[in-house]
């Protein structure tokens, strides 16, 4: 059963990606579309035993997907802060662990770096774009401390995918490389999300990965 749910969001996903990625401003109908394959994801996590604050991070991303897909900044901000929430939601589940220095070094400067390419061009929207660079990174941070594969492949996963984000948005607009880079970071968006729940999958997440108790529920 959970296995046809992923299947199904997969089948979901590369119909967006197919159907309206790329197109500009979408319809209500590509606003579901784009909803469903992440909103599939936590159904998946609710019926295969995962955490129950993974699951709620995977419903909090559909609910960004869907209001980044709508327009207008209100709509925008909410969607941030939707995503940021499950942010919050997944460090939760993974657990407050000190992850290996290469690791935390490596965000530290990613996070830093944003001031000179990403902060400059965000306009009014510089704080809460800060404050979203700090949560995803601090859930990154988290991930890599837990010694699961799937969990590191797919936090880093959803780490590129709001890279190219940033770029699009903020960078890239009406440049020749926006629909690139809408088409690439789609794909790696929806990969990062299914990776966090296959790590925590009971089937899963029973041989590699053994998080406390407290810790998943």
């Amino acid at each position: 059963m959970t296995r046809a749910i992923i299947l199904a969001s997969a089948a979901a996903a590369l119909a967006y990606q197919l159907l309206y990625v790329g197109t500009g401003q979408i319809p209500i109908s590509g606003s579901l579309i784009k909803t469903l394959p992440v909103a599939l994801l936590a159904l998946a996590a609710m019926l295969g035993g995962a955490p129950r604050a993974i699951t709620l991070g995977l419903a909090l991303g559909a609910l960004g997907d869907f209001l980044l897909s709508r327009p207008g900044e209100a709509t925008f901000l909410a969607g941030m802060g939707a995503f940021a929430a499950g942010h919050l939601a997944y460090v939760g589940g993974f657990g407050l662990r000190r992850p290996p220095m290469f690791v935390a070094l490596a965000l530290l400067a990613l996070a830093a770096s944003t001031e000179i390419w990403l902060a400059p061009y965000a306009g009014e929207l510089v704080w809460p774009v800060r404050g979203y660079v700090v949560v995803i990174c601090l859930m990154a941070a988290m991930a890599a401390a837990r010694p699961n594969r799937l969990l590191w492949a797919g936090a880093a996963s959803f780490v590129l995918s709001d890279l190219l984000l940033s770029i699009a948005l903020f960078r890239a607009q009406g440049t020749a490389y926006a629909v690139p880079l809408a088409h690439m970071l789609w794909p790696a968006y929806w990969l990062g999300q299914c990776l966090i729940l296959l790590a925590f999958l009971r089937p899963v997440a029973s041989q590699p990965f053994h998080p406390d108790a407290e810790t998943t529920r």
